[in-house]
């Protein structure tokens, strides 16, 4: 009787170690399509008739002091696993701390905007964890729930926007993509002021909620069509209705989505590229050139009219010779791009990779692009100190980033 008891622990334990390798594949992965979300995760036997439905993605709500289905017990990593193997992609929600001006019961953030961001970090240690747990692995992107506030006010504003700087710094330190889910008229809105900030971390990913009925991706006035346009949008276009499908009727909103990972952009060298180039350089350039925020046409690694357009507008916004040609300046200056987070030897995750990028284009050598702030990593940043005439002490803090973000 104990041998067997043994044995079916043995086998348990087993099975839930192939769930959890089976369902590592990032969330959402590529996906264009409808997505609905619920409150309370439906069962297996639900998302089972459901799969009738023109819907073929879901948004979970796995963690947070604010979300409205505190339980979730159909929320398990076994959940997650039965419904990736069924071809269903996963929208990770997490509804942490609110805007200290909200009018909601959740827990809010401090009006103070250091304490904000160590709260953004905080949530974003807590949902790491709790993806983790479920099988939700690296890659994937988690959605930070940050409901409708007052925009107009400014230190709520700020303390917000600081908030969603640590929630995307503590994400991608653990090579997971940020995301943030916010009515386009707030939090989206003020994410899209401040698009190409060196001092407010982007996100990956915009869920808008914008109840328009229409199920696209376009966000109207809202903000520009080239922001976040690398396939890197949500809409929730409908809520707070019926629908029946299998015989199941369950609330839900509607959700249109158009999301794919990031194009490669490491390289062991970033080569000098005019116009009528055509290579996978080229592809990842005008990955970058959408980023952030120019319009070089369709990402498809061939380097035509659109893409030199693009490249001479980012050269004329960052003080350099805007004649088309990417050359180690302009790679530097582009693979640098964005906001300006202090790194340290130590350091992990997406913001190292895209240090490790600027340098390499920048020394014109390979330092490998692994995410991992080693040794190789900080003598390279002594050494573009030290060519540069900077302070060399090996950190890549905000003398460095604004160096290569010149296209020193």
């Amino acid at each position: 009787m104990r041998r067997a008891t043994t044995l079916a622990a043995l086998t348990a334990v087993f099975t839930i170690t192939l769930t959890a390798i089976a369902t590592a594949a990032p969330h959402p992965g590529t996906f264009a399509g409808k997505a609905f979300d619920t409150c309370e995760t439906p069962s297996s036997a639900t998302m089972q008739a459901w799969s009738a439905s023109p819907y073929r993605s879901i948004g979970i709500y796995f963690g947070g002091d604010g979300r409205g289905c505190k339980t979730q017990a159909n929320l398990t990593a076994a959940w997650v696993g039965e419904q990736t193997a069924r071809g269903w992609h996963l929208l990770p929600l997490y509804v942490g701390r609110q805007a200290p001006c909200s009018t909601t019961q959740s827990l809010r953030m401090a009006y103070d905007p250091v304490t904000a961001r160590d709260q953004g970090r905080q949530d974003g240690s807590d949902a790491l964890t709790r993806a983790a747990a479920l099988g939700i692995g690296a890659g994937s992107a988690l959605y930070n729930d940050m409901e409708h506030y007052d925009s107009a006010n400014a230190q709520c504003r700020a303390a917000v926007l600081s908030y969603l700087t640590g929630w995307t710094e503590r994400v991608h330190e653990a090579d997971y993509l940020s995301g943030v889910y916010s009515s386009a008229a707030s939090g989206i809105r003020d994410l899209a002021n401040v698009y190409r900030s060196s001092t407010y971390a982007r996100p990956d990913h915009i869920d808008f909620a914008w109840w328009n009925g229409v199920a696209d991706t376009n966000a109207g006035s809202y903000f520009p069509s080239a922001y976040w346009s690398n396939h890197q949008r949500i809409h929730q276009y409908a809520g707070d209705f019926a629908e029946t499908h299998g015989g199941v009727r369950i609330f839900i909103d509607a959700n249109q989505v158009d999301i794919r990972p990031p194009v490669n952009r490491d390289f062991a060298a970033y080569p000098t590229l005019n116009r009528g180039a055509n290579n996978p350089e080229v592809a990842a350039l005008q990955y970058l050139l959408r980023d952030d925020g120019r319009e070089p046409g369709a990402v498809d690694g061939d380097f035509g009219a659109g893409t030199e357009t693009a490249v001479k507008a980012f050269q004329s916004a960052h003080g350099l010779t805007a004649d088309g040609e990417v050359g180690r300046r302009t790679w530097t200056a582009l693979l640098s791009a964005g906001w300006q987070p202090r790194l340290r030897p130590g350091a992990t995750g997406q913001e190292v990779r895209r240090l490790q990028r600027a340098l390499t284009a920048a020394l014109g050598r390979s330092i490998g692009v692994d995410g991992q702030y080693g040794a190789r990593t900080e003598q390279a940043v002594r050494d573009y100190q030290t060519t540069r005439g900077l302070p060399v002490d090996g950190n890549a803090g905000l003398q460095t980033w604004t160096a290569l973000q010149g296209g020193q």
